[in-house]
Parts: structure tokens; C-alpha cells; sequence
């Protein structure tokens, strides 16, 4: 066969291991947090509507 052929009946013919362990995998509730998350905005939304228009213009000219 050349170099990119493949035999169609080998195609069938491969094992997979299926037998998966639980003790392989990650617990994700092992690492569940539980907690309140607060945020303080020091800027107005003007400031914050300014700076993106001053992004978005950015990222224009550099393109």
C-alpha cells in the first residue's frame, strides 16, 4: 500500500478500551465553594462607556 492508503478491514477491526475506572476521573463537588461575591464600581457609567469607545478605537487603528 502506498504512503495515505489504509485497508478498509483494519477500519473494523480496532480495540478501544472502553473499561473506564471511577477512581480515574476528577470529583468536581470535591472542590465545590459556596460564598457570596461582591463588587465595587469606582467609575461611572460614562467613564466606563468613554474607556470602551477608547478601546473599540484602538483596536480599529491596529487593524
Amino acid at each position: 500500500m502506498g504512503f495515505g492508503s489504509y485497508d478498509e478491514s483494519e477500519q473494523e477491526n480496532q480495540d478501544y478500551d472502553t473499561d473506564f475506572d471511577d477512581d480515574d476521573g476528577v470529583n468536581t463537588a470535591e472542590n465545590a465553594h459556596e460564598g457570596d461575591v461582591e463588587y465595587e464600581f469606582s467609575a461611572s457609567n460614562d467613564e466606563l462607556l468613554d474607556k470602551l469607545a477608547d478601546i473599540k478605537e484602538s483596536e480599529q487603528e491596529n487593524t
